[in-house]
Order: C-alpha cells, then structure tokens, then sequence
C-alpha cells in the first residue's frame, strides 16, 4: 500500500505542478507571516528595558511596578490578572539602611526623581550620590554642598557650564541653582540629597536604592542575601500592596523605563491576536486551494478509483503530495520570516509602538522559532486534505447538510456581532474578528446557492448583453461550485480589509470629533503650569492637564480582567471655559471635592453608575481608592473613561508636570501681548492654534500600527487566493474553451464571456463580503463610538480597485494560451 501511494503522490507531483503552484504560494506566505509574528512575539517577551542609570548598581531594588485582581470561577480554582503600572511605586526610606546593614553590601543608594522644567523643555533632578550608580563622575567641577548649588548633565547643553546661574521650574515655582559642576549623561540637574528629597515632595520614600557589592562578593550571592532581608523585614511599598522586588541584571532597567512593561504586555497580545486571524484566514485559503486544485483532478481521481485505488490510498497520496509542496514552500518563507520581523520591528518603532527604552532580544536561537511556525503551517496545509474531495462521486447538487452548516455558521457570526455589543475595548473588537470569520466561512460553505443567487439577480443583464453574455450565464449556471469558489475568496478579501480598515477608521473619526467639540481654548502653553499664568493681562481661565493612567479591576464570567485606561488630570474651575466634556448629569464643579471623579457615560452605564455613586480604581502608582462619581459626561472618546481635578490625580503620579495648559482669554486681548507676556513671565511659547485633546491607550496605539500590518498582511495573503483561485478554474476550462474555439466562437467573444463573469463574479463577492463586514462593524461601532461603520472614500476605492484588477488577471491571463489556439 505504502509503495502504491508514494508512486501516485510522485507521479501526481510532476503532472499537476502548475496547480500545486498556489498552494505553494499560499504556504509560503502564511509561513513568513506566521514567522515574523512569532519572531515578534519572542524577542518582545525576551526583551527588557535597557540599563542606563543604574548600570553600575549590583542589585537595584524597587517596589513592585504591577497591580493584581483574584478572582474564582465556581467549581475552578482562582485565577491572578496582573497589569503593569505606568506610575512609580516608591519604598519606604528605611529600606535603605536595611540594605546596608545586609553582610556584603559595600553602599546602598537612595535614588528620587523630580520633574523640571529648563528653558522649556522637560528634565530630570537627581540626588549626586546617585550618579555613582551608572557610574557618571564629574567632568569639571565638584560635586553640590548646598541647596542651591547642581552638577549639570551634559544632555542640557551649551547652558551646562560651571560657573553658569540656571533657573528651573517645578511644583508651579522657580528656583535658581548654581553650577558647580559638568558631568556627562542625559538632561539632569543632579541636586544635593536633602535638596533632592525637599523638591520630590514625598518624605519618607524613595524611588530606588542601588546596591553596591563589596569586593569579592558575586551578584548571585549578593541577591539572595538581599532578597532574604527584606522578606524576612517584611517591608511594604507604599503603594500596590506587594513585597519589594530586587532586580539585577537586565532586569534592572525595569527600574528606570516604566513604560516598557506596558508596551510589551500590549505588544505581545496584540501581535498574538493577528497571528490568531492569520492563521484562521489561512485555513479557509489553503481549504479553497486545496478543494480547488483536486477538482481540477475529478475525473484523474475517479479513474484512480475505478481501477482498484481505495479512498484511504487517494487521500494518503494527496496528503504526501501537499506535505512535499508544503515543507518546501513553509522552509522558504521560514527563511524570508527573519527579515520580515525586522522590517515589522523597524515599523512598530517608527510609529511608537515600541518605547525607546525597549530591547527587543535576538538570542540566535530565537531564528529558530520561524521553524516551529513553518511546521504549524505545513500542519494546517495537510490538515485540510481529509475535508476535501478526492474522487468520490460528488452529487448533482449540494446537500441539505452543507445548506444548514452554512446557515448555522451564518447564525453565528450574527449573534457573534450581537455579542460585541455587549462588550467594550479590545474585547468588542475580538468578537467582531470571530464574527467576520464565521460568516465568511458560511459564505465558503453556501457558495453554490450565493453563485445561483447571483445569477438570478444577475443572468437577465447578462444574457440581453449578446452572446458573450449568454454563453457566460450558460457556462455559470452549469457550474456553479465553480462559481461559487471563485466568490468565496473575494468574499474573503472584501470583508477582512473592510473589517479592518473601517473598525479603526470609525474610532478615528468618532474621537477626533469629539476632541474637535470639547476643545474651547484658544492658546496652550507648555512647559509651565496654570498657576504661573494666572496672573498676566487677559488670562480668563488657565487649566492644567495631567496624563496619566488607572487600572479598573473586573470579572467577566469569573474570569478577573485588569483594563488599564488613560485619563486626565485637570483644574476643575471654569473648566468649560477652556476644555468641555459634555456633562449629561450631575457637575464638574463636584471635582474641587477630594475623592470624587467624573466618568464617561458608555463606562458609567457599563458599571451602572451614576452621580454619587462610588467607583474603586487603582491608582497610576497602584494605590487603590474608593472614589465618588461627581458627573457624567458624553466625550469620553476624547478625554478617556475617567476625568479627575489636578491635584487628586498629581499625588499618584511620577512627575506631575502639566502636559500643557489651556488658555481662555478675555474678550478683546491682544494675541501679541499675550505672547510676550507669557514669554517674559513664564519663558514659554504660546501655541495659538492648540491640537485638541485626544487621548489614546497604548493598545490603542498598538492596534493602529498593527492594523496596518494586519492589513497588509491578510490583504496580501487573499490576494493571493483570490489570483490562484481564479487562475486555477481558468487553466481548468482549458478544453472547454478550446471547444467553443472549434465549434465557432470567436476569441473576442471569449474574451468578453470570461470578462462577463469575472465582472458578475466580483460584483458577487464585493456585496457579499460587504454584507458580510457591515453586520459586525455595525455592532462594534454602535457600542464603541456610538455612531454608523465609516470608511474612507480612498480606501474603499483602493479595496474595489484592487480586488477588480486581481480578479481580471487571474481569470484572464491563464487563458490567453487557450485563446491563441487555432
């Protein structure tokens, strides 16, 4: 048996390459994608936040930069979210001398960041001592003896000279420092340690210590002994509730990029969920391909079968001819997955997906995980094989069974869609994917009956349009699985780049009219705070914007949920004076009271509150507060889910400097006054045409950088389909073409017939697949923005245009052979 089979997949292999050819194209597209995800994902779970402050430091210890929520399934055991934090989490300063009192331990350095401000631009202060943690040591000068006297790094410029007087801002106030110093390194202003900790504002806390070992002592031994002395202390960070955490290594840059942690988490699931649809969308093109290169087999197989060949043999030769062209077309694009995960990083970088403080790793063994996805793929080509025909006698018409399995499909995508309506964020968006999969699969599975559909709606125009119409509807109607499969793929492409580019482009649209409504300043000034402004000549109200994050805990069907959401920080008086979210209930003015918050209305409807309800959020620094709502507003796509007054927000935050503030003037104030008074006043630019405030989470700028990949890479991939696909049922009419040659039609009119059902085939496919994206985006769009699915004229153009030439050319071009004949 075995010898029989391989005599039929090799001799097949030679007499059916040009079929074999799609699936390989196929495959090897589907291995690098896959590859270059998997690549991704590794390097990004393998990278780190990159050493630079505390280079120096044996083993830096910080609290716990994370915040957790437990809950329990009934019947299951608990289950832990964890979320990283976008706030420092600081330690109690009494940790230091406990690290100092641990054997082996040569110096333990407290470290306190301070936001300043410096000719306009944002900087850093520090205590000296911990500039020995890098190391950097002084280029000129001596180290600072009292409060006003700094060592300047070399990142603020040509003004970092000893000798020189520089002015800073921080907290709303200016102070004036003497240099008597240079020392190279970033934009900082390292102060003297009780300078240091007046300026942070937060006595009794630091934000790291670096722990210097004695000569001799390993980082191994000096961890441990570290780590047991402040388990067996049992201190407690000031914020999220967890155990210190000492860090050496690599792992010590997660003390200073904060942001790292974040973006890799969001990376990595975001990268995780196209590669999901990748290769969801590559089963149903390999299963057309597949399905589609065996029919074109029938009658070979059938004579295989009539002659002794049993359905097992047949399915077996056919298994090994796709394993042959699939393991060499997977090998090839494992190849080409290394430089397309460059190329993604390259992008995800450019775009801002990936902080600057991010490592991505490459260890070489790393390459080999293209390998692992170049096996999956082959694994996917073959697992298609037994669903296929492959020779059995097909019926006449398709069956009642395929009839309900398309409609159940069908049913539900729908209620997938309707689902998504209950959901909000990245969850709303997985379920319209899973909705837009199952129906299009429905579609594949109901081809036969949308193709008789279409040429029912379609067969009148096509037969009054002489004989090259009425030879193209005979030749659809005989044949509709042909046509059918011909559809399906545009079906394929249409829906998945309309999915999409119209899911992004609608929450794009709905934000920036909302930030366009809520935006009533006339100026914004950077660099400086509200309460420097308050005072000059025409100045009506100045507010302070604070960015920062919360995480909001929840369970969903037992399962715990961390959301980590942006919100602002703003002064409350006046506030529509300058920035209007749109109240609908209760009063902004509430936000002068501690502990109260204003809360978008989809969230608050969502939590079922309401004014004077109460909210339990984890702060940026992980602190946990019970929070009383004071008003409800509607432009939560543009100011975030959740509005705070500046101070409540600023004391949970790292480095709480205004972004920017907003300025309302009086009636009549002359714009160049303003300007120069603000210059000569707050040393700041005045901005007279302000972008309006738009906030954005980093999934949210993940998935816009990433759907265009996911775009380009799906798109590529049913482009692909859609041109073999209909390559493939062209190369198999040949006889029939070169009988209608014979019996007297003429090769204009053939080409105009092939031309009449590619032009009915893509009209098909195009409203389908339509049909087929509006039903989930009308959902998704309802719940998250609230308004119609909208696309862009350009790019929906771009989809007809593209799907329209690819159709032509895969239908016509193959054909031109048989055309030619006499």
């Amino acid at each position: 048996m075995n010898a029989a089979v391989r005599l039929l997949a090799r001799r097949s292999l030679r007499a059916h390459r040009k079929a074999w050819a799609a699936v390989f194209a196929a495959v090897a597209l589907t291995s690098v994608l896959l590859g270059a995800s998997a690549l991704t994902i590794g390097s990004a779970a393998l990278g780190h936040a990159r050493v630079d402050r505390y280079a120096a430091a044996t083993v830096v210890v910080t609290a716990d930069q994370s915040v957790r929520h437990t809950a329990k399934r009934w019947g299951s055991k608990p289950e832990t979210a964890r979320a990283a934090l976008t706030e420092r989490v600081r330690l109690p300063e009494r940790t230091v001398d406990l690290l100092r009192s641990v054997e082996g331990v040569r110096d333990a350095v407290a470290d306190q960041m301070v936001a300043l401000t410096v000719d306009g631009r944002r900087a850093e202060g520090r205590p000296w001592t911990a500039a020995a943690l890098a190391p950097y040591t002084l280029s000129d000068g001596r180290a600072p003896r009292q409060a006003d006297e700094v060592v300047a790094g070399a990142g603020l410029g040509t003004r970092a000279r000893t000798g020189e007087r520089i002015e800073i801002r921080t907290a709303g106030q200016t102070h004036t420092y003497r240099i008597v110093g240079t020392a190279p390194g970033p934009a900082t202003l390292y102060l003297s340690t009780a300078e240091a900790r007046r300026l942070a504002g937060r006595p009794g806390a630091v934000d790291a210590i670096g722990v210097l070992a004695a000569p001799g002592v390993s980082t191994a031994a000096l961890h441990s002994r570290v780590r047991h002395a402040l388990d067996r202390a049992e201190i407690r960070d000031l914020g999220a509730g967890q155990s210190p955490r000492a860090l050496t290594g690599d792992g010590r840059g997660a003390a200073e990029h904060l942001a790292v942690a974040p973006a890799r988490q969001g990376l990595i699931a975001m990268v995780a969920a196209i590669s999901g649809t990748i290769l969801i969308v590559a089963l149903l093109v390999l299963g057309s391909l597949v399905a589609q290169a065996l029919r074109q087999r029938a009658g070979e197989l059938a004579l295989v079968r009539a002659v002794g060949a049993t359905p097992r043999q047949i399915r077996a030769a056919v298994g090994r001819e796709v394993v042959r062209v699939g393991a060499v077309a997977a090998l090839l694009g494992a190849v080409c997955a290394v430089p397309a995960h460059l190329a993604l990083s390259a992008w995800l970088r450019s775009r801002g997906v990936l902080p600057d403080g991010l490592e991505l790793a490459a260890p070489w063994w790393l390459m080999t995980g293209s390998l692992a996805t170049a096996a999956l793929t082959v694994g996917a080509v073959r697992l298609v094989v037994p669903f296929a025909r492959t020779g059995e006698p097909s019926p006449a018409r398709p069956g009642d069974g395929r009839r309900i399995t398309g409609l159940i499909l069908l049913a539900g995508g729908a209620s997938a869609a309707g689902t998504a309506t209950l959901q909000s964020g990245q969850a709303a968006a997985a379920m319209i994917g899973t909705a837009t999969v199952t129906m299009v699969a429905g579609c594949a599975v109901l081809g036969p009956w949308i193709a008789r559909g279409a040429l029912a709606l379609l067969g009148r125009p096509l037969r009054g349009a002489g004989p090259a119409g009425r030879l193209a509807a005979a030749a659809s109607r005989a044949n509709a699985a042909r046509l059918g499969a011909a559809i399906t793929p545009i079906v394929l492409m249409t829906a998945f780049a309309a999915v999409q580019l119209s899911a992004g482009a609608t929450m794009q649209r709905a934000g920036d009219g909302q930030a366009d409504r809520a935006l009533r300043a006339e100026y914004a000034v950077t660099g400086v705070e509200a309460a420097a402004l308050r005072g000059i000549s025409g100045v009506a109200v100045a507010t302070d914007i604070l960015r920062s994050t919360v995480v909001l805990a929840d369970t969903v069907a037992g399962t715990p949920e961390l959301a980590r959401l942006p919100v602002l920080g703003v002064t409350p008086a006046s506030l529509t004076r300058t920035l209007d979210p749109d109240v609908v209930s209760g009063s902004l003015d509430g936000l002068r009271r501690p502990g109260t918050v204003a809360v978008g209305a989809d969230r608050a409807e969502a939590l079922e509150l309401r004014p004077g309800s109460t909210v339990r959020l984890r702060m940026g620094d992980g602190v946990e507060r019970r929070l009383t709502v004071a008003a409800v507003y509607e432009r939560s796509l543009a100011v975030g889910d959740f509005l705070f007054s500046r101070d409540e927000l600023a004391r949970h935050m790292t480095a709480p400097a205004p972004a920017r503030v907003l300025l309302a003037t009086a009636p009549g104030t002359d714009p160049g006054a303003l300007r120069a008074a603000v210059s000569r006043v707050a040393g700041a630019w005045l901005d007279t045409d302000p972008a309006p405030e738009r906030l954005t989470s980093e999934e949210d700028r993940a998935g816009s950088a990433l759907s265009v990949v996911g775009v380009a890479a799906i798109g590529g991939l049913t482009a692909v389909t859609v041109l073999t696909t209909l390559a493939l049922i062209t190369a198999g009419r040949r006889d029939e073409l070169v009988l209608l040659r014979r019996v007297g039609a003429g090769r204009r009119q053939l080409r105009a017939m092939l031309r009449a059902e590619v032009a009915m085939v893509t009209v098909t496919g195009l409203t389908v697949g339509t049909a087929v994206a509006f039903l989930p985006l009308l959902a998704f769009a309802l719940t998250a923005a609230d308004t119609l699915p909208y696309l862009p004229s350009p790019q929906a153009a771009a989809i007809g245009l593209t799907t329209v030439t690819i159709a032509y050319a895969g239908a016509l071009i193959p054909a031109r052979r048989s055309l030619r004949r006499e």
